[in-house]
């Protein structure tokens, strides 16, 4: 509505659904929002904080040319995503802002932002992209996908990806051309950045072990005839012990004693139950927000089409 208005037009939507309408206005041609000071001292419901809108939105860059991404989820808020997309993408000078999508139906979300009269698709090779050699299409596109909707999104996609097939799971979801339409393409990034973390864990204990015993560590692509007699893996990729419900763990404490490493996908908070008791027991322990960090790298690069800032995106990590 306020894209087609000839008049100066305020339109937002209350509520922590209606955060996007508070963040996004100036991309729909909204005359203005409004920011809270203080978190938790609101005059309206789901009004962000100054702060979050400028810092973490890079809320005076939008335009009606911002490219939007967003992740998909229920909950949502506590993801870090946009932490980490929208200080990247200033990084690299790159048109485009990353928010928070709390969605209860992703099919219905995906339809109702495809359809030719939301303002926010507008199926244009973008300027910038074009100097850079690369191809993105404009608008609200481009998604990350959470908890509850990564197995209900490979159903909503045109085309998914063999391995995300074979998963099962979608938690990148991008739009672009193809036989003259805009169609939704699914990948599954996690596993890249689950085998990059436990990789790296296992990299670890290898060098502590070869230290103590004043050996050289390698890993077993060098080794043909290497067959571990104990190392078992525990990956758990439940939302069991996520915020709120930190206190709890799907695993009881004795079990852990059989595992060499723990890995929990949860990356909110840092360090779970689990993962404490497991270290408590001897395993090398990883956490989530590795793997967040591995999967960051392609979906920046699928949603760009540029290099991701390895180095900037673990700064920015470590920071939140």
């Amino acid at each position: 509505m306020s894209w087609n208005c000839q008049v100066p037009t305020i339109g937002l939507v209350m509520g922590e659904r209606g955060l996007i309408s508070r963040m996004l206005c100036a991309k729909f041609s909204g005359y203005l929002t409004f920011g809270t000071l203080e978190s938790g001292f609101v005059s309206a419901p789901g009004q962000p904080t100054i702060k979050d809108l400028l810092d973490l939105n890079n809320f005076r860059q939008i335009g009606p040319d911002t490219k939007v991404f967003g992740i998909i989820g229920k909950p949502v808020g506590h993801s870090k995503s946009p932490f980490l997309y929208n200080e990247a993408f200033k990084s690299v000078g790159f048109n485009g802002v990353y928010v928070h999508l709390l969605v209860d139906d992703i099919a219905n979300f995906l339809q109702t932002c495809s359809s030719t009269d939301f303002a926010g698709f507008s199926h244009l090779m973008d300027p910038w992209l074009k100097e850079k050699g690369s191809y993105a299409v404009t608008g609200f596109e481009n998604h990350s996908c959470t908890i509850p909707h990564k197995e209900a999104a490979v159903k909503c996609c045109d085309e998914v990806d063999p391995v995300a097939k074979s998963i099962g799971a979608v938690n990148c979801i991008t739009r672009r051309q193809k036989d003259g339409k805009g169609k939704l393409f699914g990948y599954n990034t996690d596993y890249v950045g689950a085998i990059s973390a436990i990789e790296d864990g296992l990299r670890e204990r290898a060098k502590e072990l070869a230290e103590t015993i004043g050996a050289d560590a390698a890993s077993l692509a060098d080794l043909d005839n290497f067959h571990p007699e104990y190392g078992m893996i525990l990956a758990n990729t439940t939302s069991i012990g996520m915020q709120p419900k930190v206190d709890e763990t799907p695993i009881s404490k004795h079990a852990l004693r059989s595992y060499s490493l723990v890995f929990y996908a949860v990356y909110t908070p840092k360090i779970t139950r689990l993962l404490r008791e497991a270290e408590e027991s001897g395993a090398t322990i990883v956490s989530g927000l590795e793997m967040f960090i591995g999967q960051a790298y392609e979906q920046f690069e699928r949603f760009t089409g540029l290099s991701a800032p390895e180095e900037l995106f673990k700064k920015i990590m470590s920071k939140n």
